[in-house]
């Protein structure tokens, strides 16, 4: 399987415009995403897309692969379904590797890439949440998923939605 990680990073995010620039011990925030997956021994390419000429020569200026996308994307799986179309090679699958995840272990990346096997058509990650923090934080995404955990739908509300920030049961 040819298997693709794109990092879509966007500039002028909403909730922290340059964000992805964000120095963090020396290296920019998309710099220590990009050196995680490229640790993966499952992608066959790691690239970034991005519609900010300044991340794209940031990118360059480590070492990095990055593509330039439209400014006008809804969400960061449609910029990285743009950077898939600008490439060459063709690939079986693409993983979505969000662009402030400077601390992904390759080891999850690689847990994600196993299970795209041919019969797979989208694989996520998930993670358990054990404290009324996480479960009541926007940025953090819910996942219903049923008894075969297939995801049925993702929010950042609770889920069920609760109006209040009570005690998780």
């Amino acid at each position: 399987m040819k298997i693709i990680g794109i990092i879509p990073a966007r500039y002028q995010s909403t909730r922290f415009p340059g964000k992805v620039l964000v120095d963090i011990k020396g290296k920019s925030m998309v710099q220590r995403v990009y050196e995680q997956a490229s640790k993966s021994t499952l992608l066959s390419k790691v690239i970034i897309a991005t519609e900010s000429e300044e991340v794209r020569a940031h990118v360059k200026s480590f070492g990095g692969e990055a593509v330039l996308t439209n400014d006008n994307h809804a969400s960061g799986t449609d910029r990285c379904f743009e950077a898939l179309t600008l490439q060459k090679e063709t690939y079986d699958y693409v993983v979505n590797i969000q662009g402030d995840e400077p601390f992904i272990s390759p080891a999850q990346i690689d847990e994600l890439a196993a299970l795209l096997n041919g019969e797979v058509e989208l694989a996520t990650l998930i993670k358990k949440i054990t404290t009324n923090a996480e479960l009541f934080n926007y940025g953090e995404v819910k996942t219903v998923f049923n008894n075969e955990m297939e995801a049925l739908y993702f929010s950042r509300q609770p889920i069920p939605y609760g109006r209040s920030e009570g005690e998780m049961e």
